[in-house]
């Protein structure tokens, strides 16, 4: 019987309540799912890669057929170092859409093997993104609603150094 791994690729600066669903959604389509941690040179990150990595696996403890791991490659390369046949996106809004679309047209040149699919956000997740969970925090904001409890002491410890 052939195994099915998935990987979920992200910088998880912070990890995000709708992270964490489309974490626990997507678990159950494959017998094994990565979340790749990788950092973006396109963003200013709050965490380092070693803290991200920490947070995710503290995060999806709980989850028998998920595992956590850096990645620092093109993502086509990590998914194929992994053994994976899927790679798992969420989807929050059009403009998501436009942007996957177009990476997910990208990855299929480089590797038709490896196929891309995409889950939508829970509804009442879709407004969460890392960068303005980062940002409310920064003016002082609640951001309760967004992470866990654990997530949401890593960030207010990060702001008070």
């Amino acid at each position: 019987m052939t195994t099915r791994i998935g990987v979920y690729p992200g910088s998880f600066d912070p990890l995000t309540l709708g992270h964490l669903d489309i974490v626990r959604r997507g678990a159950r389509f494959v017998d094994r799912l990565v979340i790749g941690v990788t950092s973006n040179p396109s963003k200013e990150p709050m965490f380092t890669v070693a803290e991200r990595l920490e947070m995710v696996r503290r995060e999806t403890a709980d989850l028998g057929n998920v595992s956590v791991v850096e990645f620092d490659s093109l993502l086509m390369d990590f998914a194929e170092r992994e053994g994976a046949t899927l790679i798992l996106r969420g989807l929050r809004a059009v403009a998501d859409f436009e942007y996957e679309y177009q990476m997910a047209g990208m990855n299929q040149q480089l590797n038709d093997r490896i196929e891309t699919v995409f889950l939508m956000a829970d509804v009442s997740l879709q407004p969460i993104a890392s960068r303005l969970v980062k940002e409310i925090a920064r003016y002082g904001g609640a951001i309760d609603k967004f992470v866990t409890p654990a997530v949401a002491a890593d960030v207010a410890a990060k702001l008070v150094r």
